[in-house]
């Protein structure tokens, strides 16, 4: 918005009017003087050259004649050669000297006076004109004349020599004589001239200083009663108004007035001249108060439309944090808006108007809450009426093994950093497995809290050096989880009030259980060479809240899957199709139920993110568009056994390679030395991933930590082959007792 200055602000560009049109004709009329006592000044020095070389001519001219005269006599009296060399040398410097004189006063030149030096220019009065030119007839032969004498050897009559150079020595004698008199006048009125222009000067400035005291200083007196009179309007107009009002310059300081409301928005007594950023320093955030500067920087570039930037108003409802000792740590929410103040179309200044919102905030924050927790539960019932029950309560239960089982880790004490890594690489492992089965129900409130979480324990792992303190914000995420499951278990209660719901009171106990088990992996260059990998690793499993339901048909995992593939494959712009016929025939154990889905889950989430490449790169290499992944279980003696295949690019082991070098656990050197059951241990360890960035669906390189801990768990068997460009298999043998 455009705010244009105000009527009191013209006052000082009104008043002062007047009083610059005076000065600078005061300016003016000095600067004449000034120009013209300069241009006289100067015109008497030169005046003062000319007759130094009048005066010069009138000497000089006489001189050389008379020195003729006696070089003429030394030559009838036939004196000595070197004498008369002397002589004639004394004629030809006198002749170079007036010669100098005349062609400085017909064209001007540097005259020496004194230890000065003038530079002389010809006169252009028409009577010095004359002389000058008068001066330089008669010189001009009377020089050829002197220079044809000298020359001669012999001397010559002394009527011969008045005739030659008696009458040009007085013509030239007489025309300097009349230079110097009129070079003398007009020298005297040059400087008359000048004396009655400095009077009238001094004068002029007398009379100016009375008038400026006698009207001026009467106007302006005037002027500030106005001023005075607007000032105090405007006062009133600021202790009135509820909102807070300011101005910004470009410096961001604050103006000298401001709306008493804005010392109790703001918190602040003092705010006149203050900095605003310096007001805003610790009470907002310091990315917050940048944007402020730079906001404001584009409301004083005339190219920027004001509409358009008032949209990035960075201090749009913003939380003010009270700093101040006697109101603690309160906060509240204020909404700055910042409007263009324009001077003869120039932004001069910025209006800033101040509203404390903090109720609006509040209540606006309580309906989104709201409104949050009814999206919540309409996802929930979504869910709930679209997938199987039978799904829902294994998720309820499976939701609530996960977070007991992290309660339970969380309890445990641990003083080392092994035993604290330990720790989090645990919770880990259960808060992605319960991600990735609310990811297959579509429940985004479960995978928001749980990919939060993910992030705490991302930065955890990367931090180094661990404290028992850096455990404690994951207790709110248990929380809000438990909070979230007991919600979705509630409402598929109410539902579904014949269907049986799932024991969730039955309290975990924990059974520390040291697993060995070998897991066993298949290179890729020869895939019937089996290498096993031996786990050094002992950890603390919770082995509780089993469903001990009866054996059953577990068909309706198909369907959850396949939607679960599909899902994945979508955002990551991949066609994937499921096949796991088998699912509806085998019938899983009650106690491997919880172990074989977590295992699926990661298996189908690992094969679509990582192993099926995307529609272009399969169409490039001549594979269908739609990636095939084939899920299989069987019951094979005391053995369930999982098998999981797909049609994939297969495993890189220089992508591995190169990923280990770039995590800093090998150098370049030794991890090309490393074997390739080596890199595929170090593709099941904790952190490891071959992605640059994590996602909903992968990069955080506890997929297939959790594939292995459930395998150690159940004391079961991994096996790995894969052909690089071709395919990846997983079986995966759990005992069935």
């Amino acid at each position: 918005m455009e705010v244009p200055s105000r009527s009191s602000s013209e006052i000082p560009q009104s008043r002062y009017t007047a009083i610059i049109v005076s000065v600078v004709i005061f300016l003016l009329l000095t600067s004449g003087v000034l120009i013209t006592s300069i241009y006289n000044s100067l015109k008497i020095r030169d005046l003062r050259a000319g007759t130094a070389l009048s005066a010069n001519l009138r000497s000089d001219i006489p001189r050389l004649t008379q020195e003729i005269y006696l070089l003429n006599i030394m030559r009838a009296q036939e004196q000595p050669t070197p004498a008369l060399d002397l002589q004639v040398d004394k004629i030809t410097q006198l002749t170079e000297q007036v010669d100098k004189v005349v062609t400085t006063l017909t064209e001007g030149g540097k005259v020496t006076i004194r230890s000065d030096e003038d530079v002389y220019k010809p006169s252009t009065q028409s009577d010095q004109v004359e002389y000058v030119q008068g001066t330089l007839n008669l010189w001009t032969p009377y020089k050829e004349e002197a220079i044809s004498f000298v020359n001669a050897e012999s001397a010559v009559e002394a009527s011969d020599l008045e005739n030659r150079f008696g009458q040009a020595t007085q013509g030239i004698y007489d025309n300097a004589t009349g230079l110097t008199d009129s070079i003398s006048t007009e020298n005297g009125n040059r400087a008359g001239f000048l004396r009655n222009l400095q009077i009238f000067g001094i004068s002029f400035a007398i009379i100016y200083f009375i008038i400026f005291v006698l009207y001026f200083v009467r106007r302006l007196k005037a002027s500030d009663e106005e001023l005075i009179s607007a000032r105090r309007e405007t006062q009133e107009i600021m202790e009135t108004v509820s909102t807070g009002l300011f101005l910004l310059d470009k410096d961001l300081n604050i103006g000298q007035q401001y709306s008493r409301a804005l010392t109790k928005i703001i918190g602040a007594d003092k705010l006149a001249g203050e900095n605003f950023a310096n007001v805003l320093r610790g009470r907002i955030s310091d990315k917050d108060l940048t944007t402020t500067r730079q906001f404001i920087e584009q409301l004083y570039n005339p190219r920027v439309k004001e509409r358009l930037v008032d949209s990035l108003n960075p201090l749009h409802k913003v939380m003010l944090h009270d700093t101040s000792a006697d109101q603690g740590t309160d906060s509240r929410f204020l909404d700055f808006k910042f409007s263009r103040v324009y001077e003869n179309k120039e932004i001069a200044r910025i209006l800033v108007n101040v509203n404390d919102v903090s109720d609006a905030v509040y209540l606006e924050q309580r309906l989104e809450k709201e409104s949050a927790q009814n999206d919540m539960q309409i996802e929930m019932l979504t869910t709930i009426l679209n997938v199987n029950p039978k799904v829902i309560n294994e998720f309820i239960a499976n939701t609530k093994s996960h977070i007991d089982k992290m309660n339970n880790v969380l309890k445990n004490p641990g003083s080392s950093q092994f035993e604290l890594e330990g720790k989090l690489n645990a919770i880990y492992r259960e808060m992605h497995s319960l991600k990735g089965e609310a990811s297959a129900l579509k429940l985004h409130s479960f995978t928001k809290i749980s990919s939060d979480a993910e992030d705490k324990l991302s930065a955890l792992q990367n931090q180094g050096k661990l404290s028992g303190n850096d455990f404690l914000p994951l207790a709110v995420h248990l929380d809000e989880l438990l909070s979230l499951s007991n919600t979705i278990e509630t409402l598929g209660a109410r539902i579904n009030q014949g269907a049986p719901v799932p024991v969730s009171s039955v309290q975990s106990t924990t059974v520390p259980v040291t697993i060995d088990a070998p897991v066993v992996l298949a290179a890729a260059t020869n895939p019937s060479v089996n290498r096993t990998l031996d786990s050094a690793d002992s950890m603390d499993t919770g082995l509780s809240n089993r469903i001990n339901a009866q054996d059953t048909s577990d068909a309706h995992l198909l369907p959850f899957y396949q939607n679960f593939v599909t899902e994945i494959a979508a955002r990551q712009g991949k066609r994937v199709q499921l096949n796991g016929d088998s699912l509806s025939h085998v019938v899983i154990p009650a106690h491997l139920k919880k172990a074989v889905k977590d295992i699926s889950i990661q298996l189908l989430r690992n094969a679509v993110v990582h192993g099926i490449e995307d529609i272009n790169t399969r169409t490039a290499v001549g594979k269908p568009a739609t990636g095939v992944i084939n899920l299989e279980l069987k019951n094979e003696g005391q053995n369930v056994i999982m098998t999981l295949q797909d049609d994939g690019q297969g495993i890189n082991f220089e992508s591995i390679r190169d990923k280990l070098v770039t995590m800093g656990r090998f150098s370049a050197e030794d991890a090309s030395k490393i074997e390739r059951n080596e890199l595929l241990r170090q593709l099941f360890s904790s952190g490891f991933s071959t992605r640059d960035s994590a996602d909903e669906d992968g990069g955080r390189g506890v997929g297939l930590d959790i594939i292995k801990a459930q395998v150690k768990e159940y004391d079961g068997k991994l096996n790995v082959n894969s052909e690089f460009g071709k395919m990846t298999r997983f079986v995966i043998t759990l005992p069935a007792a």
